[in-house]
């Protein structure tokens, strides 16, 4: 509720909250409501996590801020991630809301070195969807799972009125153990270290937004959508020192840079002709004027790796299944700390900065 003086008063004699006290940048203060861009992996997203999520909750599991918390209980090492899916189609090239439910989680948990071993999953259905298609999804996160080597042993379904949903929202939450000597966080990138992507970016994104808008752009593009997992186990057995993985979801290969540069206060150099972008989305990106580097992947990751690793670790990508297409695009340096700049064809320089909010919503 909001009083004369435009401060935020809660309902039952709650606290007061005076916006014009709060310590976020913009836009965050400009948008007393919430919008599309809060939701898009960009500025708009940490703001809302920094500056009302993460003092409201505290604790410094929390204070991280990666794809997935590492945790020590009972003597062991967890990684534990949760994630909601709100994608539209439920279906697209590739694949589906349930795949993307699974492999997300799944490559959460991988990002901190860990094998996936249990998820649960919430359906949030919307009164009149057909039956047909909620067996459809559900299939699909059977399949993803047992392909994925997890396991889905709890859930919860919940319904809303007509007009209230979209068809199916999906929430998983997924736990698994961290081996021995691996510590993966955006803290631990460095000066020196190789930046590696393991493969093609932008392909989900392009692949379900052509389906959502109708558009042909002369050949099919399909999602990416993959369970990183395996990838993961054949770079660590390279070595357990590794300083970051991230998969560039939401604000895609930019956002991921970004985060990890200003985690870890240094400087990115991104070649930008060695960021491999696919012929058919550079199209679609040319023809929607959308920016290949912040559009989202389902199934890539982006590895931060110790120089003296780097070769090897490379040739162990490029040996598995989904990371064939492993390149390195740039490195870590000493100056412009928390800022990623990228080298262009013709010799200059420009700033990739983190989006504000999402280029193209609901594609996860």
């Amino acid at each position: 509720m909001h009083d004369t003086t435009g401060t935020l008063t809660a309902p039952q004699g709650g606290p007061t909250l005076n916006p014009a006290n709060w310590s976020c940048p913009l836009p965050l203060r400009d948008h007393p409501r919430v919008v599309m861009g809060h939701g898009g992996g960009g500025a708009m997203s940490a703001e809302l996590v920094e500056h009302i999520f993460v003092p409201a909750f505290g604790g410094p599991a929390l204070a991280t801020l990666g794809d997935s918390a590492a945790l020590t209980l009972g003597g062991a090492r967890l990684a534990f991630s949760t994630d909601s899916f709100v994608v539209r189609p439920l279906f697209f090239p590739g694949g589906s809301i349930g795949d993307l439910a699974v492999n997300g989680t799944v490559n959460d948990l991988a990002m901190s070195g860990a094998r996936a071993a249990y998820l649960s999953c919430a359906f949030i259905l919307e009164e009149g969807v057909e039956m047909a298609t909620v067996a459809r999804v559900a299939q699909a996160i059977g399949a993803a799972a047992r392909a994925a080597g997890v396991e889905v042993v709890t859930g919860d379904t919940k319904v809303v009125e007509s007009g209230h949903g979209d068809g199916i929202y999906l929430n998983t939450a997924g736990i698994g153990l961290i081996p021995p000597g691996v510590d993966l966080r955006a803290q631990r990138a460095a000066p020196g270290d190789v930046v590696i992507v393991s493969g093609d970016i932008g392909v989900h994104g392009v692949a379900v937004m052509s389906v959502r808008e109708g558009l042909e752009f002369g050949v099919e593009i399909e999602s990416d959508c993959a369970a990183l997992g395996g990838l993961v186990a054949a770079m660590l057995a390279v070595t357990p020192d590794l300083h970051v993985l991230r998969d560039p979801t939401r604000g895609g290969l930019a956002a991921s840079l970004n985060e990890i540069a200003a985690a870890a206060g240094v400087g990115v150099v991104v070649q930008e002709r060695s960021v491999p972008v696919p012929a058919p989305v550079a199209n679609a990106c040319a023809i929607l004027g959308l920016d290949p580097m912040y559009v989202a992947n389902e199934g890539k990751l982006v590895a931060f790796v110790p120089r003296e690793h780097a070769d090897q670790v490379l040739a162990a990508m490029r040996a598995h299944p989904l990371g064939a297409g492993a390149v390195v695009i740039g490195e870590c340096v000493e100056d412009h700390p928390g800022m990623v700049v990228a080298r262009t064809a013709l010799g200059g320089t420009r700033v990739v900065d983190l989006p504000i909010g999402e280029q193209l919503p609901r594609i996860c």
